[in-house]
């Protein structure tokens, strides 16, 4: 049986207040082709169809376009809830879009009930386990602790009694939204993916999924995998500057029949075409040779996140970057050379110096070059002021 893993939709995310509900159309668009292409038997979704637990009605109304779409391919998609989900509210109507064969699980309770598919080869169970937030669920499922371990083992042994309630023979996936580590190895997370931890603990350990043929996994957004077993699709877009250069994909799932027991899936990824990604691009330098290199030039129309190197900020470097490079998102400023006065623990640089200074150091800092004596007077005399003010106060 064929399946295509996706996740981390997360529809209504802006990038750095780039307005994304149109790539992501085309992306959406691009699953539903695939699907086709490749005669996949299902689509499955693995949590955070959206990026916000309310989310704006753009996203509800691309989300809304999505479900006609998966219903018109024609065979079964099975999707949950994600971390930046609200089950509740992504889970209303749930019960009748099963009836066009999009299967929406976004109840813990339901863990153990899978959505039963079947082919030349028998029978297969496909087991959606939502977005698990321990403090919410742990007693819901009978946990011993509030942890990211201990609700998805609960999960898992739900999922096993069932399974081993069926025929034998019957193959078996799981969709869980999580970080999971294989055997303490964290996976590689990009920057995007919003914190999960609880008591500083945010992943749990791949051998919660010993015994499933297939787990498909969502949270982290670089397509990876955990063991030959349990896969990221990775999310379909880059939503940080982290994934930068990221290759996006689609997941491809080839699940062995009985012929072949205990074999390992076939896990194909299906690259996402050029020009669904996102023109994301770093640059790295000093503020004038950026803003006079012919190299730069092909990078005119990218999506920039800019690293200045100038031993001083320079004066208004979005406004002037951006007449150059007008996609220009962010910025940030780290000199090639630090300042003597910036070496140093913060207390090292303040014990023993006077409030002058210290305003001095400043000054040096963020042009380059330390006060004139005019300014330097005026600091004194902005000090002085201070102190008398404070002393002021302290009388009333």
């Amino acid at each position: 049986m064929r399946f295509l893993h996706t996740s981390d939709w997360h529809l209504g995310r802006r990038f750095h207040g780039e307005d994304l509900i149109d790539a992501q159309r085309r992306v959406l668009d691009h699953i539903c082709e695939t699907v086709r292409a490749e005669r996949v038997d299902a689509l499955l979704v693995a949590g955070d169809i959206y990026d916000r637990a309310i989310p704006g009605l753009d996203a509800v109304r691309l989300f809304s376009d999505a479900l006609h779409q998966l219903a018109d391919l024609e065979i079964p998609t099975v999707m949950i809830s994600g971390n930046h989900d609200s089950a509740h509210r992504l889970g209303v109507g749930a019960r009748l879009l099963a009836r066009a064969r999009v299967h929406l699980r976004t109840d813990p309770a339901d863990v153990g009930t899978p959505v039963l598919l079947e082919d030349s080869d028998g029978p297969v169970a496909v087991y959606a386990v939502p977005y698990l937030e321990p403090t919410l669920v742990h007693t819901r499922l009978g946990a011993g602790t509030a942890s990211h371990q201990a609700v998805l083992a609960s999960a898992l042994d739900r999922i096993r009694a069932d399974l081993g309630a069926r025929p034998e023979g019957t193959r078996s996936v799981v969709l869980a939204h999580a970080f999971i580590t294989a055997g303490g190895t964290p996976a590689g997370e990009t920057g995007s993916e919003r914190n999960i931890s609880v008591g500083g603990v945010a992943d749990a350990d791949a051998a919660v999924f010993d015994g499933i043929d297939y787990t498909a996994l969502g949270h982290l957004h670089r397509a990876q995998r955990v063991t030959d077993r349990v896969h990221y699709s990775g999310s379909p877009l880059a939503y940080s500057f982290s994934e930068t250069g990221h290759d996006k994909s689609l997941t491809l799932v080839d699940l062995p029949g009985n012929a072949q027991p205990n074999a390992v899936p076939t896990v194909t990824r299906k690259a996402l075409p050029p020009d669904l990604r996102l023109p994301l691009a770093r640059l790295t330098g000093h503020l004038e040779d950026l803003l006079t290199d012919p190299a730069q030039e092909t990078l005119v129309e990218s999506w920039l996140h800019v690293t200045l190197t100038d031993t001083a900020h320079p004066y208004e470097p979005m406004a002037r970057l951006k007449q150059r490079f007008p996609h220009t998102l962010h910025i940030e400023h780290t000199p090639a050379v630090v300042p003597a006065q910036a070496t140093g623990s913060y207390g090292e640089r303040l014990r023993g110096r006077g409030d002058l200074d210290i305003a001095h150091d400043f000054v040096t800092t963020v042009r380059g070059t330390g006060p004139t004596d005019e300014e330097s007077a005026l600091l004194q005399e902005a000090i002085d002021d201070s102190r008398i003010g404070a002393q002021v106060k302290e009388t009333v």
